[in-house]
């Protein structure tokens, strides 16, 4: 495989309706995977993941995820953040996007954001108020059968139970489906241009995730507003674009996946520099996944491919 920056097109997906069955891969190794999925109707069967957590951004769409633990609504910008072997079930209500982030290990909020009993700290970007948890609903004590997707080293197995799943009456614990809204997250904004670990959301075993949101730009008179040329180091970073605007990029729309792999240095693209000077602030929307050892591409992935984006920081 050739070593050069890459752009992908989710436009071009089509993807069937199910958020469990018809998810298209894009990227991925032995910690991390990313999948695109257009889901157009209420998912019938219940889904559990045993092998990862999931990190669901909703790009658009709004709906109710179902599990024993309760019913948890959800909306465009949202992350849901499902830990592995718990049962749930997606009750969108109508079309929406998702990208999917898979997990190996267990997905957790960055340590440094943490104090020695676990609590997000005043100068996180965000807090515990802002994480929505499932809401209690009368149990289902229901008969009939109920079909469920388990996936488990990397097959999905279909099991058919013969009582509702979604029967508990009670439970107790800190293990359970979870929400957090992009728009909730207080971006930091320094004098000049912090570097994008001030953006970090996630953390898992092999990589992080960071959300790039509206905010002001630097402020001091004498900044370049637009990030500077740099090599990743040790990581290969990816961007999906949830908007069509970000600061340092031309060519990039809505659902675009850029990767730019360790090795290779990157920036602005011409002209966004210049761009830059004088502007006050950015809405820029986009989740970042840097990962910690080589993305593969999938073959999915390179029909949808921009092959000419390696020579776009070419004048002219």
């Amino acid at each position: 495989h050739l070593l050069h920056h890459r752009h992908f097109k989710t436009a071009g997906i089509r993807t069937g309706p199910s958020i469990v069955f018809d998810r298209v891969p894009l990227l991925f190794n032995a910690d991390v995977a990313l999948a695109f999925v257009r889901p157009a109707q209420p998912e019938e069967v219940f889904y559990r993941n045993a092998q990862g957590d999931e990190i669901v951004y909703m790009t658009e769409g709004a709906g109710t995820l179902e599990s024993p633990l309760g019913r948890l609504q959800f909306r465009a910008g949202d992350y849901l953040v499902i830990p592995r072997g718990i049962l749930h079930r997606y009750r969108f209500d109508g079309p929406a996007t998702c990208l999917v982030i898979e997990s190996a290990g267990y997905v957790r909020t960055p340590k440094r954001y943490r104090n020695a009993f676990g609590q997000l700290l005043e100068q996180s970007p965000f807090s515990e108020r802002d994480i929505r948890r499932p809401e209690w609903v009368e149990p289902r004590d229901e008969r009939g059968d109920f079909p469920l997707i388990v996936k488990k080293n990397n097959q999905l197995v279909e099991m058919v139970l013969a009582h509702h799943p979604l029967d508990v009456v009670g439970w107790d614990g800190y293990y359970y489906p979870w929400a957090f809204s992009i728009h909730d997250f207080e971006p930091r904004v320094g004098r000049l241009h912090l570097p994008p670990p001030v953006h970090q959301t996630f953390e898992g075993d092999g990589f992080v995730v960071c959300s790039f949101c509206p905010r002001p730009y630097d402020f001091d008179p004498e900044a370049v507003p637009v990030p500077y040329n740099h090599s990743n180091v040790m990581s290969d970073e990816v961007l999906y674009y949830a908007s069509s605007d970000f600061m340092s990029r031309k060519g990039i729309e809505f659902g675009s996946v850029t990767l730019h792999p360790d090795g290779l240095p990157h920036g602005p693209h011409p002209g966004r520099t210049e761009a830059s000077l004088g502007q006050k602030r950015t809405d820029e929307l986009a989740v970042m996944v840097d990962t910690f050892r080589p993305l593969s591409v999938s073959r999915q992935a390179v029909t949808i491919e921009d092959g000419g984006y390696q020579r776009s920081w070419l004048e002219g």
